[in-house]
């Protein structure tokens, strides 16, 4: 391979192997590393392992990777699934936000058969979820089967915050009406509250 080309997003560029990993700017699918965008291919050696990136000054390149616990914005839900908009990874807050879906059978980690999603999460939700093994190139398959994971801010129906009061439901802070959700376990520890308040401005 190269040690430096231009590519364009779809683009197959190596293997994926124990010599070969995937880097920013790019993702894996059936055991080959592809480009996620246009740019120069940059080949970071570590160790026995090449890191094999994307690079382009002018697109922001990185990506969430399988693992990744993303921030994100619920815009549809459905009985099957909720479609998410991923705003942050980890601490970085992103440009340009990626698709995501958290599958019905991957809200919770038990009483799969028995989860209604409207009771776990509703549009404007602010959750947090780990990136799963990806399968498709623009859109990300989301899990929030742990309990450190789920709702971590919420608007009541009138728009008011919510704070959450057990594992599975959270109250307004002005009517006192409490609505289901899949509460995230300890919100500060997972939020710092600069993102908590730039996250926030998008529910108004």
């Amino acid at each position: 391979m190269a040690e430096k080309k231009i590519c364009v997003p779809g683009q197959r560029l190596s293997v994926k192997d124990e010599t070969y990993v995937s880097g920013n700017g790019t993702f894996e699918r059936v055991g080959y590393i592809y480009s996620n965008l246009a740019g120069v291919v940059d080949i970071i050696k570590k160790n026995n392992i090449k890191i094999i990136e994307v690079v382009n000054p002018n697109v922001q390149t990185i990506v969430p990777a399988h693992g990744d616990i993303v921030t994100a914005e619920v815009t549809i839900i459905t009985q099957q699934y909720v479609k998410c908009l991923i705003k942050c990874i980890g601490h970085k807050i992103l440009k340009r936000h990626f698709k995501g879906v958290v599958r019905r059978e991957d809200i919770r980690a038990t009483e799969k058969d028995r989860i209604e999603v409207f009771k776990c999460f509703r549009p404007g939700d602010i959750i947090l979820a780990r990136v799963m093994p990806i399968t498709e190139a623009h859109t990300y398959q989301l899990s929030t089967a742990e309990n450190e994971l789920g709702v971590a801010i919420a608007h009541s129906e009138h728009g008011h915050p919510m704070i959450p009061i057990s594992w599975n439901e959270m109250q307004c802070t002005k009517s006192y009406v409490k609505e289901a959700r899949k509460v995230a376990k300890i919100i500060p520890e997972k939020i710092p509250n600069d993102i908590v308040g730039h996250l926030t401005e998008y529910l108004y």
